[in-house]
């Protein structure tokens, strides 16, 4: 199976450095890899760095309201617009686990119809942290996912602490209630080998976020 092109190679560490987010981009390009996970402070640079080299099919992904989801849905909104204005071809915004939990259904889908309005048109991904849920709020969250109109549905920041992050069984959840309404997956948090990338894949993910992109594509 080939893999660079289900991957989006990921920096998000909170001392990621210029010279580490250059050796990320340039991996990327050799590779082929669909694209890049960058914080928002390197979303210019990330898309500097790809229309100098000439890699324009590589896309520059970022993050909202990283990693906790829990900023006011007004500055994740002026985050979003921030990013797309710097250069971002897609953003991952994640939800608010404790709004999910309280039952207030109507905030999260709001949230995530005001964001996608603020990404002009540009693909949405909502990080539903999968550690903190259970199958039932995973499966509730997906269906507020699909009415809010978000494009695709993720699994995990990778932040959460003694966290598992992407799990198969909750990749093919996700899948199984998005799918009729054409929303897709991404695994992300956890996947640093080319069998457990496979596992995704097979059950159900369309994207890959890892930071491990060059060792599972080598493997």
């Amino acid at each position: 199976m080939v893999l660079n092109k289900y991957i989006e190679h990921t920096l998000l560490k909170q001392d990621a450095t210029k010279d580490e987010v250059v050796k990320l981009l340039k991996e990327a390009c050799e590779y082929k890899f669909l694209g890049v996970c960058v914080n928002p402070c390197n979303v210019s640079l990330a898309k500097q760095y790809l229309k100098d080299t000439g890699n324009n099919e590589v896309k520059v992904v970022t993050v909202i309201g990283f990693p906790l989801g829990q900023s006011t849905t007004e500055s994740k909104i002026l985050e979003t617009i921030d990013a797309v204005k710097n250069g971002a071809d897609e953003i991952d915004m994640v939800i608010n686990c404790g709004k999910l939990k309280d039952g207030d259904y109507d905030y999260i889908t709001e949230e995530i119809s005001k964001i996608k309005a603020a990404c002009q048109n540009h693909n949405l991904k909502v990080i539903l942290e999968t550690d903190l849920l259970t199958k039932d709020e995973i499966k509730t969250a997906c269906e507020l996912c699909i009415k809010g109109g978000a494009d695709f549905v993720k699994t995990s920041t990778g932040f959460v602490k003694n966290g598992v992050g992407a799990k198969a069984e909750d990749v093919k959840l996700m899948y199984e209630t998005v799918k009729a309404a054409g929303l897709q997956v991404k695994a992300s948090g956890g996947i640093r080998d080319r069998e457990a990338a496979i596992k995704m894949i097979e059950a159900g993910a369309s994207r890959l976020g890892t930071s491990s992109g060059v060792k599972i594509v080598n493997s």
